[in-house]
């Protein structure tokens, strides 16, 4: 039978359209079920998905392809970069990201495409009411905040005055930082809760609250919703002049070394600050910082009524002691063991004569062998580092058996007569005015607690006497006058 040259193009093109047929229909993808029951994106955001597949040829590649938010492929987000074909096996996982602007959703799919423009069915998860089904759709969030947060300054009560309104509100202390607060994030939704049921209608970073009750508000994740979505809980309450407390970041008593304290009141709508009842300007925000103790107190005003928050801040501080008097005497080759206590913790211990540091005086004790202004600084070296300062005198004892006032002495160090020795009534300890004066009415010596020290320095002469006038003037203002010859 002869072959018309139409019949022989026919049969040519007939025997190209089966082969390419074939060729097409021998590609297969086959979705394997997904390890992962939901994608919850964040700052993690790795995915797998594996499949089978075969007859594609070399240099072909692969893509993961992710519906819209409604489930369909119409336009679908294409969510890594391509994966070529490895001939050597019959399976590939390809690990994918989603995009950060991810609209949520519960019914999102996947599929896999080829550079041949074949197409994969949709993936599936093992379905969560049935263990032994499967079904090819899956909730897809991207969480943009997974941070913890906080509202109403982290304070976990508040109030609101009968009939009125407090605002409750995510805490954003650094705008300026995105990751500091979920605020930051216009498209996030929230649900607010009163007593652990949602209200109604409040998707909002913040809510207008005019009944007393247990608020809290969460991250509208849907089924990405986690612990970290959820704010702390602020117990709302109604008042009407109530008294509330104020609280000190450091406590009370505080430990200051320089810092200051946080006090903070309950909330309302405004506040003024007040310092043993004196207003302080500027003080005006529910918390206020000092690092001075003192009585503080805050008015609130919350809408139709007020209240009054008091707090005695107290400075923290150690008790110390000495076995001594703060003023005592000391008898010539006598020594005086001062011994330092205290309820420090960790104490340590510097010791002063006449506000010169002691050297090598470190412990708790200081044998004193010669009159003059002492103290001891204690300072705990745990906690609250702190200081207290135990100031004493010693004096040298004065002689009861003088009797009257003497007119003549030799500072000459042998032990005898070497100072002016007046009488006790006179002498510290009675407030009297004691003033010397040398011959050319310049004043040596002037103090209300003469020691019987004078002169205290070796006085220069060599051949004439010199003479010192004295003025002494009792409390109760008698006046005694006289000379004093200095020999040697």
């Amino acid at each position: 039978m002869r072959i018309s040259i139409v019949d022989k193009y026919f049969f040519c093109f007939l025997t190209l359209v089966l082969s390419l047929t074939t060729a097409i229909h021998a590609q297969v993808i086959t979705p394997q079920t997904l390890v992962f029951s939901k994608i919850c994106a964040g700052s993690y955001n790795q995915f797998d998905a594996t499949f089978n597949y075969s007859g594609f040829p070399a240099l072909t590649t692969f893509e993961v392809l992710l519906s819209d938010n409604l489930g369909s492929f119409t336009n679908p987000t294409t969510t890594t970069t391509l994966a070529t074909l490895d001939l050597s096996v019959s399976k590939k996982t390809i690990t994918f990201a989603v995009p950060e602007t991810l609209i949520g959703s519960e019914v999102y799919k996947l599929r896999i495409k080829s550079s041949t423009g074949y197409i994969s069915g949709d993936f599936s998860i093992k379905d969560p009411n049935n263990s032994s089904a499967t079904i090819p759709y899956f909730p897809a969030y991207y969480k943009p905040y997974e941070d913890v947060y906080f509202i109403n300054n982290k304070n976990p009560a508040a109030y609101l005055c009968s009939g009125g309104t407090i605002t409750l509100a995510i805490d954003n202390p650094t705008p300026s930082i995105p990751n500091s607060s979920p605020s930051n994030y216009p498209n996030i939704k929230y649900k607010w809760y009163k007593d652990a049921n949602v209200i109604s209608g409040q998707t909002g970073s913040s809510i207008i609250v005019n009944s007393a009750g247990t608020y809290y508000v969460e991250i509208d994740y849907a089924s990405c919703t986690d612990s970290n979505s959820k704010s702390n809980s602020v117990i709302v309450t109604q008042v009407s002049g109530t008294v509330l407390p104020i609280t000190s970041s450091l406590g009370n008593p505080f430990c200051s070394g320089g810092v200051a304290t946080t006090l903070t009141s309950a909330s309302g709508n405004t506040y003024q600050w007040y310092k043993e009842n004196v207003k302080i300007e500027g003080a005006t925000e529910n918390t206020y910082q000092t690092n001075q103790s003192g009585t503080y107190s805050v008015s609130i005003d919350y809408g139709n009524c007020q209240s009054n928050s008091v707090i005695n801040l107290e400075a923290y501080q150690i008790e110390s002691s000495i076995n001594i008097a703060s003023t005592s005497t000391l008898v010539s080759g006598e020594t005086k063991t001062v011994v330092a206590t205290s309820n420090a913790i960790n104490p340590t211990y510097e010791w002063y004569q006449n506000d010169v540091l002691i050297s090598g005086a470190t412990s708790n004790t200081y044998d004193v062998t010669i009159e003059g202004t002492y103290k001891v600084i204690v300072t705990q070296n745990s906690g609250c580092i702190i200081q207290d300062e135990i100031p004493f005198v010693v004096n040298p004892v004065v002689d009861s058996n003088v009797t009257t006032i003497p007119n003549l002495i030799s500072p000459n160090n042998d032990g005898i007569n070497d100072t002016w020795v007046i009488p006790q009534e006179y002498a510290v300890g009675n407030n009297a005015e004691v003033l010397v004066m040398d011959s050319n009415g310049e004043i040596v010596l002037k103090t209300n607690g003469y020691l019987n020290n004078w002169p205290e320095a070796a006085l220069d002469f060599k051949n004439i006497n010199p003479v010192y006038y004295y003025i002494i003037t009792t409390q109760d203002k008698k006046v005694k006058k006289g000379s004093i010859t200095i020999v040697k």
